[in-house]
């Protein structure tokens, strides 16, 4: 038994990354990464971000140091590992999940499949520079363009990627995680809800220089209040130190807010 409980801790280590633990806090606030994306850049907000949130960064496989194992084959795939290993992180906790691009839709579908399986859900649902699945505005290519020449000419387009990340000798790994990403997020499908699928509180979160959002669908899926934000910037406006600056903030603010009302 014993022997187990360390193989599934050292399991759950590998897909949650919370370099600044802090058991004290109030909430799990669990940050979900855009398509070829690790957990590094959203596991360091751990380390300016007020003492009521402990920040957790979801690494998904083929990366970081999960580099030697395969991509998910698709989103069930995904979601079914993720939410097995946040089970002994969030069970009896305020959690909330914030997720960025590809991360919303992550965010989102893991958040169902809690509330679906286990009865949990987040307290918030922020999400960021995507539609929501059922938009007829998201970006959805057909697989015969699913090549590196069409992804690179998307992903410019919608700005904020360093030039050296489409150069393939540059950045190989980068390449092959985008596409491999890219290719689960072109397969999800999702109707118009016909009854609300979540019962928290969403907020959105995009950049005023993007491609045309319809953040405002976010609140198709939730019989919980909705507010959504433009910040200054493009696909990638939240590395800009303002934004993340005041995105933290409100996250706490509203988290802390929602733990006086409950």
């Amino acid at each position: 038994m014993e022997r187990r409980d360390k193989a599934e801790t050292i399991r759950n280590e590998k897909v949650v990354n919370c370099v600044y633990q802090n058991r004290n806090a109030l909430f799990r606030l669990v940050c979900f990464p855009w398509g070829g994306g690790g957990s590094t850049y959203f596991a360091k907000w751990g380390q300016d971000i007020p003492n009521s949130v402990e920040v957790h960064a979801i690494r998904l496989a083929g990366r970081e140091s999960r580099l030697e194992e395969p991509f998910a084959s698709d989103m069930n795939q995904i979601v079914d590992e993720i939410a097995c290993a946040l089970l002994p992180i969030i069970q009896g906790e305020y959690f909330a999940f914030f997720g960025h691009s590809m991360g919303s839709f992550t965010a989102f579908f893991t958040a169902l499949h809690l509330k679906e399986k286990y009865n949990l859900e987040p307290v918030h649902l922020f999400v960021s520079s995507l539609s929501p699945p059922h938009s007829k505005a998201r970006i959805h290519l057909h697989k015969d363009d699913l090549c590196k020449e069409e992804i690179f000419y998307v992903m410019k387009k919608v700005g904020g990627i360093p030039d050296k990340f489409f150069d393939k000798k540059k950045s190989p790994e980068f390449v092959t995680r985008l596409l491999a990403d890219l290719h689960i997020l072109n397969d999800v499908t999702s109707d118009i809800p016909s009854k609300t699928r979540l019962s928290c509180d969403i907020t959105c979160f995009s950049g005023s220089e993007d491609i045309p959002l319809d953040m405002e669908a976010w609140k198709d899926v939730t019989s919980g209040s909705f507010d959504s934000f433009v910040l200054p910037g493009n696909h990638f406006y939240l590395m800009e130190p303002s934004n993340t600056s005041f995105i933290k903030k409100y996250i706490t603010k509203t988290l802390e807010i929602s733990a006086f009302t409950s």
